[in-house]
């Protein structure tokens, strides 16, 4: 016996629903929208903008204004989404909105991808007159180097606040005063830049105006750059960027824009262009063969993965009484900066240590702070890394320089680092690092050729994954989690002995990198996460190599220069330590350990 089937009518169209958290994911469903400021898929309803609001009509012929996002789905109801009445709600609450907000619009980094100067368009606001304008202004909160907070143009929505809570457990960010003094800031008011954050910026990919952005003073200096003919420039550009780019001109999300983002560096100026793929493949060689070194000699396990700042910040700030369970492996942005800084000068004419600039393109706000770090500069005292820019940066650079992204021709990559395999390029979807540590761990183990290098059970967006492999009698369980919510319950697990898992891989973001912060944005699509993800494990499925040891650059590498995976070169360039942010003492997880 089947249950019945529940309808309701949407603008006369009958509907069926199921198991939608709210009346407004019905409307959805169906193929029709109404315009909201604060309802994110991905985070609890909060109703606070109104802007979703719909007329329904009950079966007993009694009508109400209802908001959409907060409102279950009930059978039989009548939804009407344009009624005069709810026109008229929905343009006073933009009016209301627009006279308390800085409306500098063509100043604003989020000009041309603001909601709220979207939606005053569509509804034709065209003067604010009947409600008291803001008189006072706000100082900016640049104190961040990953963000930007500009409270001028806070509507309050409170998405921030729950990106921060739900995502991360931090509560950094919290409103603040009653009534007409309500504002969002950090705890006590204190400046985002010395506040906990750990700059993942989850808050500005929700933020629905220009109250937190990304802080994109940068771009100048890296345009100064190009343009100085005393100095070369290098790019790298990490995994996610080829399937998001794409969105900002039109493509398809998941689409692969690899090539055309050699070609568009190129066109801006860039005189050489890597791919950090490149060192990703790198990062599985130090951190598998560091893996099975803890494994096989009695090392702390478990060992945690350090590619994402975020979670690195959250371990020093946080946990630092964890640290020595962190991989000593710098992330796949650190080890090419460290690589392009001793070897470029060597193997190209016209490159020195004084002369070259490095410039990162990440998916991520958290790998501007992560190149800062005093532990990433060179014997020189030069940062491995001089400018990191995201990919909303680095599109609207694109856009600037005139370059028609969509119809431009692919190039490949300069060598000798541009080669990759599919392991380097699937890092940047949750359980990535593990799949490909898992590929090369078990023929390092083994001795033996993995066949099946796919392991299903350890991709997809969700939160915890958790995975038993055998290495041919060697067993090993790996957990696999996102967001520091969940990375929070495995400190807990740990402390508590608990954890029964030798490997554990943590990403900041929600479905890790392909939804970081600096992405082009998508909060009212849960969609794209997926179809980024899938972009990424298409691009390993067709790729010549699927296993980093494989990559014949990663092995020149060795050859050359390197020795072997966690040799004495390999520790002083790929390897590095961290802080307890508590106490501000060094805690080594190096060569020596």
């Amino acid at each position: 016996m089947t249950d019945e089937k529940k309808t309701l009518i949407i603008e006369g169209k009958e509907v069926e629903f199921s198991n939608e958290p709210n009346l407004l994911e019905v409307i959805r469903k169906a193929g029709m929208n109404v315009p909201t400021l604060c309802y994110r898929p991905d985070l609890t309803s909060f109703g606070a903008c109104r802007m979703c609001v719909v007329e329904v009509e009950y079966p007993n012929g009694r009508k109400m204004i209802n908001s959409s996002c907060t409102m279950p789905p009930e059978a039989g109801i009548k939804v009407h989404l344009n009624t005069d009445k709810v026109r008229k709600i929905r343009k006073m609450v933009l009016e209301l909105l627009l006279a308390n907000h800085d409306r500098e619009c063509t100043t604003c980094d989020k000009s041309g991808s603001c909601e709220l100067q979207r939606y005053a368009e569509e509804y034709g606001i065209k003067h604010v007159k009947q409600y008291a304008q803001r008189e006072v202004m706000t100082k900016i909160d640049d104190s961040s180097c990953a963000l930007i907070r500009d409270n001028n143009k806070c509507i309050l929505c409170g998405a921030c606040v729950r990106a921060c809570d739900e995502h991360q457990g931090l509560q950094v960010l919290g409103f603040a005063n009653r009534g007409s003094k309500t504002v969002v800031e950090p705890m006590a008011g204190r400046p985002l830049g010395s506040s906990e954050c750990i700059n993942c910026g989850q808050c500005a990919a929700v933020c629905p105006t220009g109250a937190l952005t990304i802080n994109s003073t940068q771009v100048d200096e890296v345009w100064k750059a190009i343009t100085n003919p005393e100095k070369k420039v290098v790019a790298q550009f990490a995994p996610s960027v080829r399937v998001a780019i794409g969105e900002m001109f039109g493509l398809k999300p998941g689409e692969n824009s690899t090539k055309k983002i050699n070609a568009a560096l190129r066109r801006i100026g860039f005189d050489l262009v890597f791919d950090t793929n490149f060192s990703a493949d790198l990062t599985i060689m130090e951190e598998a063969h560091e893996f099975i070194d803890r494994l096989q000699n009695g090392g702390k396990l478990p060992l945690f993965t350090s590619c994402c700042p975020g979670w690195v910040r959250f371990l020093e700030t946080q946990h630092p009484d964890m640290l020595d369970h962190l991989s000593s492996c710098k992330s796949p942005q650190g080890m090419l900066g460290a690589i392009i800084r001793e070897y470029v000068p060597q193997s190209h004419e016209g490159f020195t240590s004084e002369n070259l600039v490095s410039v990162s393109i990440m998916p991520c706000t958290a790998k501007k702070y992560e190149a800062k770090r005093e532990q990433f500069k060179m014997a020189d005292g030069r940062q491995e890394i001089d400018y990191v820019l995201t990919t909303q940066e680095l599109g609207r650079m694109i856009k600037e320089a005139g370059i028609d992204f969509k119809t431009l021709e692919g190039e490949e990559p300069d060598s000798p680092f541009g080669k990759y395999t599919g392991a380097g390029t699937i890092f940047g979807v949750s359980g990535g690092v593990a799949e490909a540590a898992a590929r090369t761990a078990y023929e390092v183990v083994t001795g033996e050729t993995l066949q099946n290098v796919v392991i299903d059970d350890m991709r997809g967006t969700k939160r915890v994954k958790t995975v038993e492999l055998d290495l041919k009698g060697t067993k090993i369980k790996v957990k696999i989690v996102n967001t520091l919510r969940e990375a929070e319950k495995c400190m807990r697990e740990i402390k508590e002995g608990k954890a029964d898992y030798q490997l554990l891989e943590v990403m900041a973001c929600p479905g890790g990198c392909i939804n970081g912060g600096g992405q082009p944005q998508s909060c009212n699509d849960s969609n794209i996460k997926e179809l980024r993800a899938e972009g990424l494990y298409t691009d390993d499925a067709t790729g010549e190599w699927r296993k980093s040891h494989e990559n014949p650059e990663i092995k020149e590498l060795y050859a050359n220069h390197l020795e072997k995976p966690n040799s004495h070169k390999a520790h002083e360039l790929l390897h590095t330590t961290y802080v307890n942010k508590r106490t501000n003492c060094y805690i080594s997880v190096g060569e020596n350990k």
